[in-house]
C-alpha cells in the first residue's frame, strides 16, 4: 500500500477535505524544489503532484507553461526529478504523485520508471495524456511496483470512459473541473457537482478535483462535495513572481489559506 490510502482515511477520520499542491519540479531551480514542497507541507498541503517539466504541454494554461520553460531551462529532466522527489523523502513522508506526460516516460522506459519511482518514494503515477483504455500495460507495470495509477475523468469524459477510469484508476481520481486548460479562474464551475455525483456511483475510491480553483472560496466550495481539492496555477504563480528569499514563507502563507478554508467548513 501507497501513502495514499492512509492519507485519506485520516482525512476521513478529521471530516474534511485534503489539500493537494501540484508544482513543477525545477522551477525556478531543480535544487530549490524541496525546500519549496517544504514550504507548501508547513502550510498543510497533504499531498504533492510533482510536475515533470514538458516542451509540448496539451493540458498546462500559461502559468504552468512557462513554469515548464524556466525548470526545462535550468536542466530539468524526468530522471532530475526522480532525485527531486528522492531529497524530498529522506525529510519528509507527504504522498507524492509523479505528474507528466507519456513522451518522456516513453523515453526514459516504463519499466525503469517504475522502479526507479519506487525506489525515490513515489506513490503514484499520472500521466496526463493517456487514455484509460489504451493503458493496459503501463497500469501493469506500474502495480507491479506497488504505484498507484491515477487517471483524469473531465466533464466530457463518457460513461463509458468514467467507468473505465474508476476501474482502473487506485488512490483516487482526478476530476478536471472544467474543460480546457489549467489556469486560474473567477468561479467554480457548474460542472464539478454533476461530475462529483456521477464518479461517486461509480467507485469508492476518494474524489480530488482540480483546474482553476484558485482561490480559499473556491476551495471551501470544492471541498464541501470533493474529498480533496487540487491547487496548481496559483502557487506557481506565486513562484513566478516571487523567486526571492521569501519565497518559501509566501508558499506556506498561501497553503495555510486555502488548508484554513478546507477546515472551515467543518467548523
Amino acid at each position: 500500500m501507497t501513502r495514499i490510502p492512509p492519507l485519506f482515511e485520516r482525512l476521513k477520520q478529521e471530516n474534511r477535505s485534503g489539500l493537494i499542491a501540484y508544482i513543477t519540479a525545477g522551477d525556478p531551480c531543480p535544487e530549490r524544489t524541496p525546500s519549496l514542497i517544504a514550504a507548501l507541507e508547513e502550510g498543510g498541503v497533504d499531498m504533492v503532484e510533482l510536475g515533470v517539466p514538458f516542451s509540448d504541454p496539451v493540458a498546462d494554461g500559461p502559468v504552468i507553461q512557462r513554469a515548464s520553460q524556466r525548470a526545462l531551462r535550468a536542466g530539468t529532466s524526468l530522471a532530475r526529478v526522480l532525485d527531486i522527489a528522492a531529497e524530498v523523502r529522506r525529510r519528509s513522508s507527504i504522498p507524492i504523485v509523479l505528474f507528466t506526460y507519456l513522451n518522456p516516460v516513453l523515453r526514459y522506459g516504463i519499466e525503469k520508471l517504475g522502479r526507479d519511482a519506487v525506489e525515490r518514494g513515489i506513490d503514484g503515477c499520472l500521466l496526463t495524456d493517456l487514455s484509460v483504455d489504451e493503458a493496459a500495460s503501463q497500469i501493469e507495470t506500474m502495480r507491479r511496483f506497488d504505484l498507484d495509477t491515477i487517471f483524469l475523468a473531465a466533464p466530457t469524459s463518457s460513461a463509458k470512459r468514467c467507468k473505465l477510469i474508476a476501474e482502473h484508476s487506485t488512490g483516487f481520481v482526478y476530476l478536471v473541473s472544467r474543460t480546457g486548460v489549467t489556469g486560474e479562474k473567477d468561479s467554480v464551475s457548474s460542472t464539478v457537482a454533476p461530475l462529483v455525483a456521477s464518479m461517486r456511483a461509480l467507485t469508492s475510491l476518494p474524489l480530488a478535483v482540480g483546474f482553476g480553483i484558485s482561490k480559499p472560496e473556491h476551495a471551501a466550495e470544492v471541498g464541501a462535495i470533493a474529498d480533496a481539492v487540487i491547487i496548481g496555477s496559483a502557487f506557481m504563480r506565486t513562484i513566478e513572481q516571487h523567486r526571492d528569499d521569501a519565497l518559501e514563507q509566501r508558499l506556506t502563507v498561501q497553503a495555510r489559506g486555502f488548508r484554513d478554508a478546507l477546515f472551515r467548513r467543518t467548523a
